[in-house]
């Protein structure tokens, strides 16, 4: 049983995970950021400096404050709009090493191995 453990907390796939998690979380601290300080401030000062987290209806001794829930939806849908153009970009940059990955050089001998291969194929003596 330890020996499987072994073999399965030192793949390379946990560790990749791991390292996703660390940048994942770094990187949800740097959206919410931007959300928070820029963001949001353009939006409310574009609508007029609406706050929907001051909304609240009181039932009887309790206080249901619908505005916080209203402004956590807004905040979401900001940060998914986020993610997804930082995502799209990067996968921009990431087809673009692709292609240039792609290119591969023959050199000269493998150019002429070629051409002696299709002759022979054809049955043309050389």
């Amino acid at each position: 049983m330890w020996k499987d453990f072994k073999e399965f907390a030192f793949q390379g796939n946990v560790f990749d995970l791991a390292v996703a998690v660390v940048i994942g979380a770094a990187f949800g601290k740097i959206v919410s950021s931007l959300v928070e300080n820029i963001i949001t401030p353009l939006i409310g000062m574009l609508s007029g400096g609406i706050d929907f987290s001051g909304m609240h209806k009181k039932v009887g001794d309790s206080d249901f404050t619908y505005g916080v829930f209203l402004q956590s939806i807004i905040d979401f849908l900001i940060v998914a709009i986020v993610i997804f153009f930082v995502i799209r970009l990067l996968s921009k940059f990431k087809k673009k090493e692709e292609a240039v990955e792609e290119v591969v050089e023959i050199d000269a001998q493998e150019v002429l191995l070629t051409e002696i291969r299709d002759l022979l194929k054809e049955g043309k003596k050389l």
